[in-house]
């Protein structure tokens, strides 16, 4: 198996017991990394600030319930239909597949989301009802 970076394809040996997703930043040393000495300091800073602010999200998101970052996900792919539907010209295709997204992910999940459950399924609906109406308005504006 292969990670690709921008550096290239690096070999991830899968033998070894080590856990690559458990790395943080305290355990990766930079400078270790391809290209890492070819980086002005101020680049190198950067990169350590970058990579401290990533751990620090990473540690912050551990922390959250999945439960409220799929509703944080859900809630985008709802915006993503919206922003289809309300287009000058609606991409019915388009928001049918984030509408197909979302309720795949309500349906498979009931009961599981949380105290953001019911507010989801109601945007599912909204979402829903929006689309009939803009594919129905679409549908009458070809038949004249």
């Amino acid at each position: 198996m292969s990670l690709w970076t921008p550096d290239g394809e690096h070999e991830i040996d899968r033998s070894s017991s080590e856990n690559p997703i458990a790395d943080t930043e305290e355990d990766t040393n930079l400078e270790d990394l391809p290209g890492f000495d070819e980086l002005t300091t101020e680049q190198q800073e950067q990169a350590r600030a970058m990579a401290a602010e990533l751990a620090a999200a990473r540690q912050r998101l551990s922390q959250t319930p999945a439960a409220e970052v799929i509703a944080n996900h859900v809630m985008g792919i709802y915006e993503l239909a919206a922003i289809h539907l309300s287009d000058e010209t609606p991409k019915l295709n388009e928001a049918q597949i984030a509408i197909d997204a979302m309720t795949g992910i309500v349906e498979a999940l009931e009961g599981r989301l949380g105290e953001n459950e019911n507010v989801i399924k109601d945007a599912l609906q909204q979402i829903q009802m929006a689309y009939v109406q803009v594919a129905s308005i679409e549908a009458q504006g070809e038949e004249t």
